[in-house]
């Protein structure tokens, strides 16, 4: 098991009372303590909380999911790569 720690998160467009998918960058903490970063899309419920699910988003097309993405990198943190969370091509 897992928890996660949100580093970024660039969400969709939102309209009042809809769920809105987030593209995140995370930090996974294991039990054993080691931990990982990476990527996921999730979905927040109308009233802000996640939707856990177990793993799975369901993105709606695939043009929503790259948009999700050129913000990411617009926002400098589209990049990131390993388990440093370091933008890809940096020396550190």
């Amino acid at each position: 098991m897992a928890h996660v720690e949100i580093l970024r998160e660039t969400p969709n467009e939102r309209t009042e009372g809809q769920w809105q998918l987030c593209f995140q960058w995370c930090r996974y903490v294991y039990d054993d303590g080691s931990t990982q970063q990476g990527y996921r899309f999730i979905w927040r419920r109308p009233n802000g909380n996640l939707q856990a699910g177990r793993g799975q988003a369901r993105i709606p097309s695939i043009e929503q999911a790259m948009a999700l993405m050129r913000i990411a990198e617009a926002e400098g943190w589209g990049g990131f790569t390993g388990e440093g969370g370091s933008l890809a091509g940096d020396e550190g």
